[in-house]
């Protein structure tokens, strides 16, 4: 029986860097592995101050697009934490893409009707070019080895009027030690991640001739203290406040922009 227990909040995965690390070493698996351990136990996660972070951020930029009757690919979907929201929109339809199998099943038990496509590279070699009005992708970008063929793909299978929403965890953050982790059985987990710098992934998409639209981020600041509190981990918010921990992109790329 898979047994894994989210513990994702920045209390476990900015700590890491300086405990973790030096007194009880996590178990670091490459993204396909770890959230199919994680996939059965990835929703519930009350209190979690990453994904709460992550919904605030998300839901601003996506208010800035105008949905309706358009294709949106969420790339990273895992267990479609953001579709009803989306879904709310009236959007034509959504296509989940992910590199779990295990994440994939359990966003089609939750929306039967889901399309959905695991991803077995950067290329999207089986969607054809311009299907998509709008792509998503949410704590995903940091998983991605190779960013910059992952980001030519996305342009290739966009419509050329179209926009990007892109969040994930602060690159700082990850730079510094921070871990995305879980706890499975009595292991603690950590997912591999790669350190891209927001200008970096701007810097690919203006090239495919996208502008940006909106940047937004999160902070570790007395918003959030009582997150710590709960979790009697003061000590760690006074450590990390005023840490970078969740950003968020809005791109768009049209013939009216000049």
């Amino acid at each position: 029986m898979n047994t894994a227990i989210a513990t994702a909040n920045p209390f476990s995965s900015l700590v890491a860097a300086f405990k973790n690390r030096f007194f009880n070493p996590v178990k670091e698996k490459q993204s396909v592995e770890a959230y199919d351990l994680w996939a059965e136990n990835y929703d519930a996660q009350p209190g979690n101050l990453m994904l709460d972070m992550d919904e605030e951020v998300f839901a601003e930029l996506l208010s800035e697009i105008n949905i309706e009757g358009k294709q949106v690919a969420d790339i990273g979907c895992g267990t479609g934490r953001h579709w009803p929201k989306m879904f709310d929109a009236k959007p034509a339809g959504i296509t989940g893409f992910d590199v779990s199998a295990g994440m994939l099943k359990r966003l089609e038990q939750k929306f039967p009707e889901a399309k959905t496509n695991q991803i077995t590279d950067n290329l999207f070699s089986d969607i054809e070019a311009a299907t998509y009005d709008v792509i998503v992708s949410t704590l995903t970008v940091a998983h991605i080895e190779n960013i910059d063929e992952a980001l030519q793909a996305w342009g290739r299978i966009l419509k050329y009027n179209s926009d990007i929403i892109i969040t994930d965890f602060h690159p700082n953050a990850l730079a510094f030690g921070g871990r995305r982790t879980f706890q499975h059985n009595s292991s603690s987990i950590a997912i591999q991640n790669f350190v891209h710098y927001v200008y970096d992934i701007e810097g690919v998409l203006l090239k495919k001739g996208f502008q940006i639209v909106n940047k937004l981020e999160k902070k570790i600041d007395e918003s959030v203290k009582h997150y710590y509190e709960a979790k009697n981990a003061l000590p760690v918010y006074e450590k990390f406040k005023d840490s970078r921990i969740i950003y968020g992109i809005h791109l768009r790329r049209s013939h009216d922009l000049k």
